[in-house]
């Protein structure tokens, strides 16, 4: 059914009609065509409206939440990541904390690892998390990882040896140790 498929495989992307890597002015574009194509009141005068369980007012509300979290940045840094776990979900090994990673400060880019059991070490450097819409800063002993709207996230990471991948658990507004320890 059609509706089965829209409500378990359809993303913002797919609302809108747009690659995920589109640009915002493709964005942009999709979303002025779709809100005039399916709001209610055009289709209400037009007498477009065909489906009797008012698929097309549903279809309005989608386009506008699709816009409003595409449509912004920081929110699409957000919605990527999330989708990219959900995507990989399955193939998680295990959760792990900010505070179980190690960091290395290489001057303009800290690098945080983890240990996988392959001995080889699962990372993520400071651009991705800027990537993701986080802050960090540097003070003598600790790299603060700050976020204005301070929703946890996650963001899955492979090893870069093995097959094995984890999941990291991203809190806002956290200190984590700097050590020498690798």
């Amino acid at each position: 059914m059609l509706h089965w498929k829209n409500s378990i495989r359809e993303t913002y992307y797919d609302v809108l009609s747009v690659k995920e890597d589109a640009s915002y002015v493709e964005i942009r574009t999709s979303y002025r065509s779709a809100i005039l194509n399916y709001h209610p009141d055009k289709l209400q005068n037009t007498h477009q409206a065909s489906d009797p369980e008012d698929e097309s007012g549903d279809r309005f509300m989608r386009v506008q939440k699709a816009w409003e979290i595409l449509g912004n940045s920081m929110s699409r840094a957000v919605y990527d990541s999330k989708l990219r776990a959900l995507r990989q979900d399955t193939e998680v090994s295990e959760d792990i904390s900010l505070e179980e990673m190690m960091v290395e400060d290489n001057g303009e880019i800290f690098e945080m690892f983890y240990q996988c059991q392959c001995g080889d070490y699962f990372s993520i450097d400071s651009s991705e998390f800027e990537k993701m819409g986080y802050m960090l800063s540097r003070d003598e002993c600790h790299i603060s990882i700050e976020k204005p709207d301070a929703l946890p996230a996650s963001v899955v990471l492979p090893c870069g040896s093995c097959s094995l991948q984890v999941r990291l658990l991203i809190n806002a507004d956290i200190k984590v140790p700097i050590g020498d320890n690798l």
